[in-house]
């Protein structure tokens, strides 16, 4: 199949030790490594000033600001804060979503050392989420808190959470108690911007990003200038077309999380690309806006999740002249968050072969919050999904296998993060005596005889669990596996069977794929009773079971959640993943009902 997109093919050195550890390392050299994230934007500023960094949407067009009109709104917003005092000790939080105030906002506070922290818009908007931005306020402790729009989210800027803390808004609806964020830009000209530029280096915290809480309390995750400009570095030296011309990006991936604000945002701006804001999602209702924006501007790169791909492949087989402008100038089809369906992976190559007679990189990579992101990533050309690939430069990956080659995952580097915002228990706790972050993942190697083919994502060690017969269950494996599966009518769910004699699934199902199909369902104490659809999913679940390897991956029950997961109660992130701890809590009486006997709404294998 032709591919023209340059990359660098894997090359990995492994180093085995006595006690079955093994080191892997890519034998590539890291290139220039910036020390700012400043230095980029003065970069591009004087190598092409006219160039559109930062857009987005602003009536029936795009708001466009070009690197000359960003460098110099920076300087005005950095020393308006240098004139409040502020620095490393004075956060700011940010509680709405991607616009371009707020990436103004963000390279303005890096640009003096003050950090910037942005989180989930759904703790602001959601009512019942709102301890989660008062978990975050408290920890924190900003001096300054962002907002878009005032009205929109009054009231979460009204909790008593938020006294005494300068509110600035670029819409403040009016409100005399608000700093315009108008008035930032006039910036102070008696403030050092020089001076206090001067001041930050590599070690400097640019931002802190708020974990998922996903198995606890969100922690504080301090990202320096160097996580973030060494970890552009290590994708510049993987991914080298990113290098030969300008990228272009249309993307919706939040900020608050360090895929879309950490490798997306910078990956733009460290390249001299253009990044424009899709204020569309992946979800009913929203994504006719994502089309619409892609109907004006499409990208070199598209990044997204699997159900953003799924959707946006259906509407590019409806759409010849968006299928014709979307893959012309396409060099990368990135999808994370979890395993690309292999059948909309097969269908994104045809589209792309049909339109320019060749197939983009398609690929992705694993990472944390905590390695800012990238660690390991699939560089070059694969045929399948799930594979994620060897370590990028720089990086160790060490790796404790068990009996049955499967590995724990512990990674070492210079993108790694020094610890968690005040908390030196935590802290502690996250790495081992070598220094190596413990990220609680487990791999297996695509070819054990031989490494440069890379590592597959396995699930997370701590999700699994024993069966009553001692059998070890790889539950984030099984999930995808199940996913998979049930696609499209279940959305998300949760294995359970611990301690028990057999594995089940909580399914959480996809009202949308349900009602497409056909399916009718009615409520029955917390669960959905519908006959066609139990047969549909009986007759899915039986022939898997009949190709299972034995009781570790044969599930035997499943049953329909009525409720969606709820974020107010703790049961999914603003990320979109699941609090699996929290959905069986919550959830005891249906967990119960599904091992339990003689339930009708209880599907059995």
């Amino acid at each position: 199949m032709k591919r023209t997109t340059q990359y660098l093919p894997h090359e990995v050195i492994r180093e085995d030790r006595a006690d079955g550890t093994i080191l892997l390392r890519s034998a590539h050299g890291l290139g220039p490594v910036a020390d700012r994230t400043g230095d980029w934007l003065h970069r591009w500023a004087a190598e092409a000033p006219e160039r559109v960094f930062l857009a987005e949407r602003h009536g029936a067009g795009w708001r466009e600001e070009s690197y000359a009109a960003v460098l110099e709104q920076v300087r005005a917003i950095a020393s308006a804060l240098l004139s409040r005092g502020m620095g490393a000790q004075t956060p700011i939080m940010v509680i709405s979503g991607n616009g371009v105030d707020h990436g103004l906002l963000a390279l303005a506070a890096q640009y003096v050392g003050v950090p910037i922290v942005p989180v989930a818009e759904q703790y602001a908007l959601i009512h019942g989420a709102h301890n989660r931005l008062v978990h975050a306020v408290e920890l924190i402790r900003p001096a300054m808190v962002y907002t878009v729009d005032a009205e929109l989210y009054a009231e979460a800027l009204a909790l008593p959470a938020m006294a005494g803390i300068e509110i600035v808004a670029s819409r403040t609806g009016g409100r005399s108690d608000l700093t315009a964020f108008a008035d930032l830009l006039k910036g102070d000209g008696a403030a050092d911007v020089e001076a206090a530029r001067a001041l930050v280096g590599p070690d400097t915290v640019g931002k802190i990003l708020m974990t998922s809480g996903s198995t606890s309390e969100p922690k504080g995750v301090l990202t320096t200038q160097r996580m973030m400009c060494v970890n552009q570095a290590q994708l510049a030296a993987t991914l080298p077309f990113l290098t030969v011309r300008p990228p272009r990006l249309v993307d919706w991936l939040p900020w608050n999380h360090v895929f879309g604000g950490s490798h997306n945002f910078n990956m733009m701006l460290a390249n001299g690309g253009s990044l424009y804001i899709d204020d569309g999602k992946p979800v009913k209702g929203l994504f006719s806006r994502t089309l619409e924006n892609l109907g004006m501007v499409t990208g070199t790169l598209c990044f997204n999740v699997p159900v953003g791909f799924a959707m946006l492949h259906a509407a590019l087989r409806e759409d010849a002249a968006l299928r014709r402008r979307f893959f012309e100038e396409l060099d990368l089809v990135f999808y994370a968050g979890a395993s690309l369906p292999q059948e909309i992976w097969q269908g994104f190559e045809a589209m792309a072969m049909e339109v320019k007679g060749e197939v983009p990189l398609m690929t992705s990579s694993w990472g944390l919050t905590e390695t800012a992101p990238a660690c390991i990533l699939q560089q070059e050309p694969t045929d399948r999904s799930g594979v994620v690939g060897v370590p990028v430069p720089g990086v160790t990956a060490k790796l404790i296998p068990d009996a049955d080659g499967r590995c724990e995952v512990r990674v070492r580097g210079p993108n790694v993060m020094p610890g968690y915002l005040n908390d030196p228990e935590r802290t502690a706790a996250a790495f081992d005596a070598e220094g190596y972050l413990v990220t609680g993942d487990a791999m297996v190697f695509v070819d054990p005889a031989d490494p440069s083919r890379g590592l597959r994502f396995d699930g997370r060690i701590s999700e699994d669990f024993k069966l009553l017969t001692g059998t070890w269950v790889r539950a984030g494996q099984l999930r995808m596996d199940m996913l998979a599966c049930l696609a499209p009518l279940a959305a998300d769910l949760v294995v359970t069977g611990a301690d028990r004699d057999g594995i089940g699934v909580m399914i959480f199902p996809d009202r949308g794929a349900l009602e497409r199909a056909g399916y009718s369902a009615e409520e029955d104490g917390g669960a959905l009773s519908c006959p066609r659809l139990v047969e549909e999913l009986r007759r899915r679940l039986a022939e898997r079971a009949r190709a299972a390897s034995g009781s570790s991956t044969r599930v035997e029950r499943a049953i329909l959640c009525a409720a969606p997961p709820s974020m107010p109660d703790g049961e999914m992130t603003a990320k979109g993943n699941l609090n699996v701890r929290r959905v069986l809590d919550r959830r005891a009486d249906l967990l119960a009902r599904l091992h339990g006997e003689g339930d009708p709404c209880v599907i059995r294998v």
